[in-house]
């Protein structure tokens, strides 16, 4: 079921004229309590499907805003299952919409791939991006996931080479998610022209849906990205404005911003 929600979500976009708006939240975050509620009111907003951050105390990837999100979560106590159990929930509010757990290796490897896996299908979570994990090294992860209805995602750089890219794209399966810079999240002035140029590469060696983040921060910024890429992923731009958010008003600004980012209008 997971790669046919992905699936009907692209063919949904594409119908709709696109593009595509992927947001990111990061579990447990600033409580597992406020993921919950916010998941499901983020879509109403306008997402089309939602990435589910795994906290981790090494972060590679992460620029500060949401390395200050995932430190938060982690002082709470989130866990990898606890995390897990979050998405098993959020699959029951948002039935339809794609659910992607979003993390680093090393809980996943410690987990053990087998169970992990077979946890991820009980909890119908849709894909899966392992931030950390050549691509040259996912084969087993790949291998359990495709025995579940998992989409492995992988992410591609300005930086990667074309046979990096070339051996990403035939393991892949949901989308492809396309870095639109070299360096760690978060939100920018602009797009980065790289990216444009990475989608071209990518798009040579794949018939799949392209998503492009990491800087995308506002309207302007997803039309831009919809003009060659099908979706647009925000994930620091959104995390920020729950950071600078008081938790009495979390669900209703960060709403009112993913409908902007969405183009849509939410009422008074």
């Amino acid at each position: 079921m997971g790669e046919t929600r992905i699936r009907r979500m692209f063919e949904t976009v594409r119908e709709q004229k696109g593009p595509g708006l992927i947001v990111f939240v990061t579990a447990g975050f600033p409580d597992m309590e406020a993921t919950l509620e916010l998941v499901p009111a983020l879509v109403a907003a306008g997402a089309d499907a939602v990435e589910i951050g795994v906290p981790f105390s090494d972060p590679l990837a992460e620029g500060p805003v949401i390395q200050e999100s995932s430190f938060k979560a982690l002082q709470n106590g989130t866990s990898l299952e606890d995390c897990l159990n979050a998405a098993e929930t959020l699959r029951e509010k948002i039935p339809e919409t794609p659910v992607i757990l979003m993390g680093y290796y090393n809980p996943i490897h410690t987990y053990g791939l087998v169970p992990f896996t077979q946890r991820c299908q009980e909890a119908g979570v849709d894909g899966l991006i392992a931030v950390d994990l050549p691509w040259f090294e996912a084969a087993p992860l790949i291998t359990e996931c495709r025995e579940r209805d998992i989409s492995m995602i992988p992410l591609l750089a300005p930086t990667s080479t074309d046979e990096s890219i070339k051996d990403a794209c035939g393991g892949a399966s949901g989308f492809v998610y396309c870095i639109s810079v070299t360096g760690v999240t978060g939100a920018r002035d602009q797009v980065s022209g790289r990216s444009f140029e990475l989608l071209d590469r990518v798009r040579a060696q794949t018939s799949l849906p392209l998503a492009v983040g990491f800087g995308i921060s506002n309207r302007t910024h997803v039309e831009e990205v919809g003009k060659t890429a099908e979706a647009a992923v925000v994930g620091s731009a959104l995390i920020r404005v729950m950071l600078e958010s008081p938790r009495e008003e979390l669900v209703e600004r960060t709403s009112r911003f993913v409908a902007e980012l969405a183009g849509a209008t939410l009422p008074s």
